[in-house]
């Protein structure tokens, strides 16, 4: 049986098979072969996979340039996070990626490495494709990056943070309030009856540094606060690294009783560093994290932490995201999801 296709007509300029070429082999409008092959649920399921058989035998292959030129916008949404090497990000790309996926976008990456001018130059590099949304970590960013947020008119989602209740004006934002999650934990070691607590952090970006201040206030309210507990490091986070503060801290400040580390995975290395040195954890020290990461529930004795919903807060960045892309206005601008003490053997 002879197949039923045209054969497709290619741009005389680049050889390329157009999107015009596609709609009039599937008998349907430009604009529905470009629907279709988004995935967008309200094209019938049947006419999509027609649409991208022909497709497939013409050999098309969308121009994402194009089609932004066209519509003024692609169908990329750009995402800008601090480390692809920290579970705690790739959890919160991985979620928002299967939700704007499942609604006909793909995404441009962009990795800061926690440096302020990366990201400000990987912001004015993605904008050039037109993005039709953007997400962003975090709230603190330089002033030459939220003037290209706001002139850019994009619609944008900040990711992980809040902004303080009182701000006027605050920016769309999906996250959790990192200074009442560091109080909390604290008050927790304090509960368990601990009065020297420390607070063990590195890379001091600017959520790190909202944990240190609700790790002051707790011991404030409480009368505990000593400055000379505070251990800060530039460095970036590992399990080495916890391992080593653990050690300058039990030998400079044998007092202690309880160590606040403001990344589980410092607090694993913490923890190994105790094991091997024979200090017993909790009875001689308590050692707690953050961010519950993978192996914490594993590690001996078992690591207490803050649980934080990246997985959760990525879908709903995303869905909120969309929403905006839309035309529409969130229900809440600014969506708290919370955080959660998880108590195990360390303290």
């Amino acid at each position: 049986m002879p197949d039923p296709t045209p054969p497709a007509k290619s741009h005389r300029a680049t050889g390329r098979v157009t999107l015009s070429d596609v709609a009039r082999a599937a008998g349907v409008s430009a604009s529905t072969v470009s629907r279709a092959l988004r995935g967008e649920r309200a094209v019938d399921p049947a006419l999509i996979g027609r649409v991208r058989a022909v497709s497939d035998k013409l050999g098309y292959v969308p121009d994402p340039a194009a089609r932004a030129l066209a519509s003024q916008r692609s169908d990329h949404v750009a995402i800008l996070i601090p480390l692809l090497s920290n579970t705690l990000f790739v959890d919160l790309l991985d979620s928002a990626q299967k939700t704007l996926r499942a609604a006909g976008y793909q995404t441009l990456m962009g990795v800061t490495h926690y440096d302020a001018s990366e990201e400000e130059q990987l912001l004015r590099e993605l904008l050039l494709h037109r993005p039709a949304g953007l997400l962003i970590t975090g709230l603190d960013h330089n002033t030459a990056t939220r003037k290209l947020i706001g002139h850019s008119q994009v619609p944008c989602v900040h990711l992980m943070d809040l902004p303080a209740s009182d701000q006027p004006e605050a920016p769309y934002c999906v996250g959790f309030r990192q200074t009442d999650a560091g109080a909390a934990l604290t008050r927790h070691l304090l509960a368990q009856g601990r009065r020297r607590i420390a607070f063990a952090a590195v890379q001091l970006d600017a959520r790190v540094m909202q944990r240190l201040y609700g790790w002051r206030l707790a011991l404030q309210e409480a009368g505990l606060y000593e400055p000379t507990l505070e251990w800060l490091n530039p460095a970036p986070s590992s399990l080495a690294l916890g391992g080593v503060l653990f050690e300058q801290i039990m030998q400079q400040r044998p007092a202690v009783d309880a160590i606040f580390f403001c990344n589980d995975d410092l607090a694993q290395g913490a923890l190994l560093a105790a094991l091997r040195l024979g200090i017993a954890v909790p009875s001689r020290v308590a050692i707690a994290g953050f961010n519950d990461l993978t192996g914490s529930d594993q590690m001996l004795p078992t690591l207490t932490t803050v649980r934080t919903p990246r997985a959760q807060i990525g879908e709903a960045a995303a869905r909120m995201l969309l929403g905006l892309m839309r035309g529409e206005s969130p229900d809440r601008p600014q969506l708290d999801l919370g955080f959660e003490i998880v108590h195990r053997e360390s303290s």
